[in-house]
């Protein structure tokens, strides 16, 4: 399976050689973590899908929202025109605005014709609620961290609680950032499928791990009953990047199967869930202006797109456990602790 960032062994693909969505070529991620305020345990994620000039040169994208449940900015048009202009941010819920000023900035210093002879720019910026470990009424993400995050954009990048992730909680454990990536052969190329999540969702006995019950077997182990009146809420973003040359319907395919991996983790997509998922490919770009009215694009048959499917729901459920390994237990807000599945498991005698 090539490098594995978990002791778990999620399906049966083989991994890039990271195991991160920056197996893609060209996509970067950059992130910001936000500890060093009173009560502050948030901060941002940033994604670029390439690193040219994503407003005149888009890439191919679409959106499926299994559970609206969320304030995720930007989908409209995603949805609409079946392109993305712009970084990809996720941070906090009450930090979307300030997410989306940064980002329209950000483009806006790159691209002086925005706003003026191009009309304007759609900022894509997803969310999950980090209330529980952070005060998130203080409202700690400012412009400039957003900013700092989308200069720092590198293929290495750390996952858990960091980032957009770092006041997230998962499954009744600490979540946060994690990433995955899968390699996909059709007619003898090689390509990639990268998964990055915001993970946040879920009820605490429901984790499972490529089909092991891990989450009760822990609940068991420290003899600890479980909540049956707990909810399933939170949310989940899931984004999916390809160098794989798909169309935005083809992309719509490939973003509903983000909802396979996210089911097979213990989630069921409850009625407080916000979950989402976002799906680009860099091999196909939309110009902004074009000098003729036909634009030329190469795309997978239908008939082959299995698994890409596949590979999929792997890349997102490993992506949701990543998150979980390596988010380690954290201190938030009036002293709540939201611990780490690797502490779980640790007190619980399965490590």
């Amino acid at each position: 399976m090539g490098l594995n960032h978990t002791p778990f062994r999620i399906g049966r693909g083989q991994s890039g050689s990271r195991n991160l969505i920056t197996d893609v070529p060209g996509v970067t991620v950059g992130q910001v973590t936000i500890k060093n305020l009173p009560n502050a345990c948030t901060g941002v994620t940033a994604i670029l899908p390439h690193r040219g000039d994503l407003f005149h040169d888009k890439v191919m994208a679409a959106a499926c929202v299994f559970n609206g449940y969320g304030k995720t900015m930007g989908l409209v048009q995603v949805e609409e025109l079946g392109t993305i202009e712009s970084p990809i941010l996720l941070t906090n819920t009450l930090s979307v605005g300030t997410a989306a000023t940064a980002c329209i900035k950000y483009m806006m210093e790159k691209n002086p014709d925005i706003g003026r002879e191009a009309g304007t720019v759609n900022p894509l910026v997803g969310e999950c609620n980090d209330g529980s470990l952070n005060d998130i009424r203080a409202l700690h993400v400012t412009e400039a961290q957003v900013a700092e995050a989308l200069a720092c954009c590198a293929e290495d990048f750390s996952e858990g609680a960091v980032g957009a992730g770092t006041g997230m909680c998962c499954l009744g454990f600490k979540g946060g950032i994690g990433s995955a990536s899968r390699l996909v052969t059709l007619d003898g190329h090689m390509y990639t499928v990268g998964a990055l999540v915001l993970s946040n969702f879920g009820e605490r006995g429901r984790l499972t791990v490529d089909g092991r019950p891990l989450g009760r077997e822990i609940l068991e182990k420290l003899q600890e009953k479980q909540n049956l009146n707990q909810q399933d809420k939170g949310s989940i973003i899931m984004v999916i990047a390809t160098d794989i040359p798909l169309t935005e319907r083809q992309l719509k395919r490939v973003a509903r199967r983000a909802g396979v991996g996210l089911s097979r983790t213990g989630s069921f997509m409850g009625n407080g869930s916000g979950d989402i998922a976002i799906a680009f490919s860099t091999a196909n770009r939309v110009p902004h202006d074009s000098p003729s009215a036909l634009l030329h694009f190469s795309a997978i048959s239908d008939g082959y797109i299995d698994p890409v499917f596949d590979m999929t729901a792997e890349a997102v459920e490993e992506a949701i456990i990543s998150s979980l390994w390596h988010a380690e237990t954290t201190e938030g807000r009036d002293g709540r602790v939201a611990v780490g599945l690797k502490d779980a498991m640790t007190e619980a005698g399965l490590l």
